[in-house]
């Protein structure tokens, strides 16, 4: 993953300061300037964060953790982003189909962005924040005991409620993509 320019990261930087500002209620207590210093610190964080903000991940800070001091941001948009929407699970799911195969997977694209996918957990976590999913549905990390069984599971939010299913890993919908999770300290 190449660095950005400065003018992008400028840009960038813009981006994220006034989404930021606009959702405080995302990450209360927490100060720009201490965001913006972590992130001028770590060009590869940037660059992830550019390549989330170019798949319409619309990534924002969504985690705080004072005592390691690391600042986690996570992909903010309303519905899963559609950069990263059409896909399957990982590698072995996309190996595994014969015909109709998606153009990548959820694992694949995101080490390449250098960002994890969120668990079910991180998930709850993002909905607690406000409402997302309510019409798309995002691939979550997978325990390993259900991927070894063929499965992966997805999230969404329906009827007031966020819910967590199964499909086989080798699926792919329109609708589903995944969100994606980066921390840094």
């Amino acid at each position: 993953m190449e660095n950005l320019s400065a003018e992008r990261s400028e840009e960038l930087l813009g981006i994220l300061k006034k989404r930021f500002e606009k959702h405080m209620d995302r990450h209360l207590g927490l100060d720009w300037a201490e965001v913006e210093s972590k992130l001028k610190k770590s060009p590869a964080a940037l660059s992830s964060l550019h390549l989330m903000e170019e798949t319409e991940g619309e990534p924002d800070v969504i985690g705080y953790d004072k005592a390691k001091g690391s600042i986690t941001f996570g992909d903010c948009s309303a519905e899963s982003p559609k950069g990263r929407r059409s896909i399957c699970y990982d590698q072995a799911a996309l190996d595994s189909r014969k015909e109709h195969k998606p153009k990548h997977s959820a694992i694949g694209m995101a080490k390449e962005m250098g960002i994890a996918l969120m668990d079910e957990e991180q998930y709850a976590a993002l909905q607690s924040l406000g409402k997302f999913d309510s019409k798309t549905s995002s691939w979550l990390k997978t325990p390993e005991a259900v991927r070894k069984l063929g499965g992966a599971i997805f999230g969404d939010y329906r009827y007031d409620r966020v819910f967590t299913y199964h499909n086989g890993a080798e699926s792919y919908y329109a609708a589903r993509g995944f969100r994606g999770i980066i921390e840094i300290t």
